[in-house]
């Protein structure tokens, strides 16, 4: 039902989950444990599908808290379940126990962050787009608002599309680098002329290091590759499917432990 990262598992104050698409209700495209609140599927099967995985990381089902995810660089301080509609924004900083910050993926990058001595947690959404214009280093600031240290803090990216899987035209590249020379070293020859793949875990992890954190790991896992286990918005792309399921990563504080 879920992947753990072993650079988050040994510290007893912190409880996190890469969910797969595994060991919930949703059918077709959706099957099974689709958490996306803005897919087409039932949205009772997504409640339950989201009430198991709160059940999981042991916090209440509204203590599992999302935010709209619109590709920016804005990040958000949670102090409490969101009451009415969720923020605008793409990551999410807490020192609150109890609270599970929730990442809806496709493709997308999503990082867990923790800086386990002083309790504080984050989560970002990072596709190309956001990871670009700074959502990742957002973050790490609203960490640092709640008191976190930089060089303390590990960040884990969870399931993303992997850089055997993600083909980009000529254009998509030269404005990439445009933004930075640098940005050539994410970048390899396609099969196809006039495109190329792009490594958007390691572009991830450049920022990170960048950033000046403490430790970063990448899980290693491609969404679009492994069908029985992670939703791809690629993947259902490339078949014409109507829509697709949303995978859920999240971490949250023990209360216990506090």
């Amino acid at each position: 039902m879920y992947v753990e990262a072993p650079e988050l598992a040994t510290y007893p104050n912190i409880r996190h989950a890469f969910f797969t698409r595994e060991g919930g209700v949703s059918e077709g495209i959706y099957a099974s444990l689709n958490g996306g609140l803005g897919s087409s599927d039932d949205p009772e099967k997504v409640r339950e599908n989201r009430r198991r995985m709160a059940a999981e990381l042991e916090v209440a089902p509204e203590a599992l808290v999302s935010v709209h995810q619109v590709h920016s660089a804005d990040a958000v301080i949670v102090e409490k379940p969101w009451e009415g509609q969720r923020p605008k924004a793409d990551g999410m900083a807490t020192a609150v126990p109890g609270i599970a910050l929730g990442i809806t993926t496709a493709d997308c990058g999503p990082v867990l962050f923790a800086d386990p001595h002083v309790g504080i947690i984050g989560a970002a959404h990072a596709g190309w787009r956001g990871a670009s214009s700074g959502i990742l280093e957002a973050t790490l600031e609203a960490m640092e608002q709640l008191g976190a240290r930089r060089d303390k803090i590990v960040a884990v990216l969870g399931p993303t599309i992997g850089p055997d899987a993600y083909e980009v035209g000529g254009e998509f590249r030269a404005n990439f680098i445009a933004l930075d020379s640098g940005n050539e070293d994410f970048f390899r020859p396609s099969a196809r002329e006039g495109h190329a793949m792009f490594d958007l875990p390691a572009y991830i992890g450049r920022r990170l290091e960048w950033a000046g954190i403490g430790e970063f790991a990448n899980l290693g896992l491609c969404t679009y590759s492994h069908e029985d286990q992670f939703f791809s918005y690629r993947r259902t792309t490339h078949r014409g499917e109507p829509d697709y399921g949303r995978l859920i990563s999240a971490i949250t504080l023990i209360p216990s432990y506090l």
